[in-house]
């Protein structure tokens, strides 16, 4: 039983082994890849772009959860689609009409994220809520691994499912970037989270089945204390 999404970040995989990290997920039962794009404007680190991605995704089957953190996101949204993603996600403060960006990737026939920084509210999705398949709340401020997890980033997720819940989107999953580890995804589970990511806490661990073997034990063991079956993210499947 998928009980909440756990999408592994490629950043802190090793890259000199890449194709057999890359089995060695879809070995351990993984469904989601998380690919964070950096372009060192929007923040500062550079990581790959949408030929790396393209790359991949032809010995790849996994659901490819690509993040642009860059800036003027809506000049590639076009090349991120062709290479493969299944799921876009650009940032509200990169964003100039981000009402366009999100019905733009959706009309590429893919999903459409949103992500949030630590500093930015959740209230400026309002009303762009008709347009949005995911929101991305930042557990650090981007563009490196292993930063610690931002504490308050639990009650934003839970006051993020409660907005949600009263706009009439309760259906609408949040996912949680950046400090995530075996440490706090009950509590996120809980707040209201329904897919993490995790890099070098998952990466970190050398064992990449067990890894997730403990992490869906954990997420089971929240689900119990929530009212959500993630009903939802089990249908979202690779674009074929």
């Amino acid at each position: 039983m998928i009980n909440c999404v756990l999408s592994p970040s490629l950043l802190s995989a090793n890259f000199v082994f890449l194709g057999h990290e890359l089995g060695e997920l879809e070995k351990a039962g993984v469904k989601w890849l998380h690919l964070d794009v950096m372009d060192g404007v929007f923040v500062p680190n550079i990581t790959f772009g949408a030929p790396l991605i393209r790359s991949i995704r032809k010995a790849c089957p996994l659901f490819f959860d690509v993040h642009l953190m860059i800036d003027r996101p809506d000049a590639y949204l076009e090349d991120f689609a062709a290479a493969g993603a299944d799921l876009l996600t650009t940032h509200i403060e990169a964003l100039t009409h981000p009402q366009r960006t999100l019905a733009r990737i959706r009309e590429l026939g893919i999903k459409a994220g949103i992500s949030l920084n630590p500093g930015t509210g959740f209230e400026r999705l309002k009303w762009l809520l008709p347009w949005v398949d995911l929101i991305l709340i930042m557990g650090v401020n981007p563009g490196f691994s292993g930063q610690p997890f931002i504490a308050e980033t639990v009650g934003k997720t839970r006051a993020c499912r409660r907005f949600l819940t009263d706009e009439g989107y309760p259906d609408t999953p949040i996912e949680v970037d950046g400090g995530v580890s075996l440490l706090n995804i009950k509590t996120l589970i809980e707040a209201g989270a329904d897919a993490l990511v995790s890099g070098s806490a998952f990466f970190g661990s050398g064992d990449r089945a067990l890894s997730y073997k403990k992490f869906n034990e954990i997420a089971e063991q929240a689900r119990v204390n929530t009212d959500r079956g993630f009903e939802r993210l089990k249908m979202w499947k690779r674009n074929q």
